[in-house]
């Protein structure tokens, strides 16, 4: 995600770029402390950023897919995403699944044009990973670092990879899809990524550091790729960002990329662990 933005500018034209990390850092930092609030206050207010999030998402997914920002669509995908956050909260995300699934096949089956499909897989890409970042943070304590162990991960992969990738350099790792991306990137980005799952198991009584490093891996690739499937989408429609709500960063599908892929890969890793007890099943493994 990161990687992209400077990588590969000409000489004369990197001081400038430079400087636009200062805008870059101070939303960043911004958003960085208002989410760290939220989710250590609890569920529900966590939920409420999370609800935000989606929605932007959801408007963002349409203006770039369809073309269209406040239309039937989007009124379906906002309704399906608001419903199913509130039956998390609630303690039913398998409800929350089920009211998805119904919203991505209504999308489909107005027939928006020629891209109802990818319309409809908007309903699936924002509403999973609500829903399952909310279910883990619904597991008491352990849903705090849950929730935290994901969003971490994915900070330490994007930074790591974009200081790497830029200071090493190297062959590219894909670029037909994003140019700039290189494979020390993706080495530094997911290495960084291991060793700040190890950073959080110091906080997590009983967490195993060998394990919490493989999860690190695993979270830190799935986010890289989670990237470079946005970095995709946006080729495909021939937009750098998909929107400019963040100063400095674009739209909030170009920062939530990485965080999507990797919590419904942590969500998926608790479910196929111990899906009565999510958290504990993703950080202890059981």
């Amino acid at each position: 995600m990161t990687e992209d933005a400077p990588a590969g500018l000409a000489p004369s034209t990197r001081p400038a770029n430079w400087r636009d990390l200062k805008p870059r850092l101070f939303a960043g930092v911004a958003l960085a402390v208002i989410a760290f609030a939220l989710l250590a206050l609890g569920q529900r207010p966590f939920a409420l950023l999370v609800l935000a999030v989606a929605l932007a998402m959801s408007w963002e997914w349409g203006r770039m897919v369809r073309n269209a920002s406040l239309d039937l669509p989007f009124a379906v995908q906002a309704t399906a995403v608001t419903i199913a956050i509130l039956l998390s909260v609630m303690g039913m995300p398998a409800l929350g699944i089920a009211v998805i699934a119904i919203g991505t096949i209504v999308v489909f089956a107005l027939g928006f044009g020629t891209e109802s499909g990818l319309s409809a897989q908007g309903v699936l890409y924002v509403g999973l990973p609500a829903v399952m970042l909310l279910w883990l943070r619904g597991d008491g304590v352990l849903g705090f670092w849950a929730v935290l162990l994901v969003v971490a991960c994915v900070a330490a992969t994007d930074t790591a990879a974009f200081f790497t990738g830029r200071q090493i350099g190297g062959p590219k790792l894909w670029p037909a899809v994003s140019p700039n991306k290189t494979w020390s990137g993706l080495i530094g980005g997911v290495s960084a990524s291991a060793l700040t799952a190890v950073a959080v198991a110091q906080g997590i009584s009983g967490a195993s550091a060998g394990r919490m490093a493989l999860i690190g891996l695993v979270l830190g690739l799935v986010a890289q790729a989670g990237d470079l499937a946005e970095s995709a989408l946006k080729r495909l429609f021939s937009v750098k960002d998909t929107s400019s709500l963040i100063p400095g960063h674009g739209g909030v599908m170009d920062r939530m990329d990485g965080i999507v892929a990797a919590a419904i890969a942590a969500g998926l890793i608790a479910l196929g662990t111990n899906a009565n007890a999510p958290a504990r099943a993703l950080l202890l493994g059981g």
